[in-house]
């Protein structure tokens, strides 16, 4: 059936399987386990720990979807 559909036509296969996209649950992880920073100690220039860590999350889950997307693009 496949040889039905002209070449200039076909779309070519998705490859979602890359080890690298493991990485992207980190940042998940490190804001779904309060334990880890649920806390007011060590305070960062004032703001409390909870915040400054959430705030580093954000960056930490940039950097690892600019690191993913940067590995398996093509």
């Amino acid at each position: 059936m496949a040889d039905d559909v002209p070449e200039s036509t076909r779309r070519e296969e998705r490859s979602d399987h890359s080890p690298w996209n493991w990485l992207l649950v980190l940042p998940l992880i490190a804001t779904l386990f309060p334990p880890l920073f649920n806390r007011v100690s060590p305070a960062l220039a004032g703001i409390p720990f909870f915040y400054w860590y959430q705030l580093a999350a954000i960056g930490i889950g940039v950097a690892c979807t600019l690191i993913v997307y940067r590995v398996t693009r093509r």
